[in-house]
């Protein structure tokens, strides 16, 4: 089990109640306990509060690594080193 993904997890849970909705559903049977409207503002504030946090988090530097690759970036943009020079000093280290 350790070789799978957490997304590939999530989507079964997520197909799986889908699955399981849509069986109900053509019971006859109510399965979700809310109207429509209280789904859909739930699943818009799901959905806005994820956006917020994931273009958060690609947009900050926060590790480390990523803080340094963005003094990388801003020296190269600089002209004080090349593209060619931060490859050569890569694989030099590597």
């Amino acid at each position: 089990m350790k070789n799978i993904e957490s997304s590939t997890i999530v989507r079964t849970i997520v197909l799986v109640i889908a699955v399981l909705n849509q069986v109900l559903t053509m019971a006859g049977k109510n399965p979700l306990p809310f109207s429509e409207d209280e789904l859909y503002l739930g699943l818009t504030n799901v959905f806005t509060v994820a956006a917020t946090i994931w273009g958060w988090w690609k947009n900050s530097s926060i590790t480390p690594a990523a803080i340094q690759a963005d003094e990388i970036m801003s020296a190269i943009k600089d002209g004080d080193v090349t593209v060619e020079e931060v490859k050569e000093f890569i694989e030099q280290t590597v």
